[in-house]
């Protein structure tokens, strides 16, 4: 089954007599036994819920994995993600990390005896030397938040071997549609489900997705204890969302080439970020691991009243926080995505005043390029 077809038809249903198309809401928090001894295979919605239970199949299928859980956000499923872990414990995660993430690893994992230790995972060699006898996990995004940098998962895989160390990728920018990381050896997918999988700036959900049924079961046990799950209506309109996510991540990244070309020729950009562009360090990387570029680019202009006066001044692209919506949204990451990062980190990684990162929609592409050149002056 082709990609689009899947995001319509992987986990459909036909036991329901009603022959209904679209997967019905089960909005109920508890569901009766048949009598003693006797269930339905439902006993309460923080464990398991036929509508939650849906778009779970239907994001594992999508990823290639053998079980997917549902949480109420990106950073539910990562904080339940930590939970697999133990005092003493560490961590390799890519150094250009979404602040959120960085957040729990420096904040809360760090406080539960977890160490952090952040690499360029786009080069190899960093990564192969920051292994160490208590390393359990590296924790990948790609491409990175917000500077666009690629890792090379099968080539990480290749490094970790047969070791036991888990390969978690944050597939969140180019989401299923384009890429496939359990495919190249990644043990768990992380999304925010909230971005490009729901598509429409509605809800929030987060999912993990895992290679093993042994990893699913771990991870369905923390979810069910901890409690932050998906709730039903929610789990709806994640699965609505996906019935497009084909269709919106073409017009999408076909707008994003367009954008980031006309970024590339502006005499007021000092810099542009986005893997599609053939000067892009892992332009060819990302042709060979993934379907597609996404559409998420980051760019330069001279300095920070700049980027506040463009901030300021667009009008059809609205200023918000956000990604992987209809929607084109421009971020300002010193003040919003990453303002809780220390400062010395946010130097090092080019995180500064003059740095913007849009979130290409589906509108024309022209107006995109209208309202930026406007904004621009």
């Amino acid at each position: 089954m082709k990609p689009e077809t899947a995001c319509i038809h992987a986990a459909r249903d036909t036991s329901h007599s009603t022959g209904a198309v679209v997967a019905p809401i089960y909005q109920s928090a508890t569901f009766a036994h048949l009598g003693f001894g006797k269930s339905t295979g439902y006993d309460y919605s923080r464990d398991k819920n036929p509508t939650t239970e849906h778009v779970e199949k239907l994001v594992a299928a999508l990823e290639g994995g053998t079980g997917a859980t549902a949480f109420a956000s990106g950073m539910a499923a990562i904080s339940t993600l930590m939970e697999l872990f133990a005092p003493g414990d560490e961590i390799i995660a890519t150094d250009d990390l979404y602040g959120g993430s960085i957040r729990l690893f420096d904040r809360i994992s760090a406080k539960n005896g977890i160490k952090t230790h952040y690499v360029d995972t786009s080069d190899l060699e960093a990564v192969k030397a920051s292994i160490t006898e208590n390393t359990q996990a590296i924790f990948i995004e790609t491409p990175t938040n917000p500077m666009m940098k690629v890792t090379d998962i099968a080539g990480i895989k290749d490094i970790v071997g047969a070791c036991k160390i888990l390969l978690i990728v944050d597939n969140t920018f180019l989401t299923p549609y384009f890429f496939s990381p359990i495919a190249l050896g990644a043990d768990i997918v992380v999304h925010s489900g909230t971005k490009y999988l729901s598509g429409h700036n509605d809800t929030l959900a987060g999912f993990l997705v895992s290679k093993t049924a042994e990893t699913a079961e771990k991870l369905n046990f923390l979810k069910k204890t901890l409690g932050g799950v998906l709730s039903p209506f929610d789990a709806f309109l994640v699965t609505r969302g996906i019935k497009t996510l084909a269709v919106r991540m073409e017009k999408s990244q076909q707008n994003a080439m367009e954008v980031a070309a006309w970024l590339k020729t502006h005499p007021k950009i000092t810099a542009v970020y986005y893997a599609g562009l053939p000067d892009h360090p892992a332009y060819e990387l990302s042709k060979r691991q993934a379907r597609g570029f996404g559409a998420m680019i980051s760019f330069r202009v001279g300095s920070e009243e700049a980027a506040q006066d463009i901030l300021n001044r667009t009008e059809l692209i609205l200023f918000a926080e956000s990604l992987g919506g209809v929607e084109t949204l421009i971020t300002h990451p010193l003040t919003q995505t990453h303002t809780e990062v220390p400062e010395p980190q946010r130097a090092a990684r080019g995180i500064d005043g003059s740095l913007l990162r849009l979130s290409v929609g589906i509108e024309a592409a022209e107006d995109i390029i209208s309202d930026l050149e406007k904004a621009m002056g």
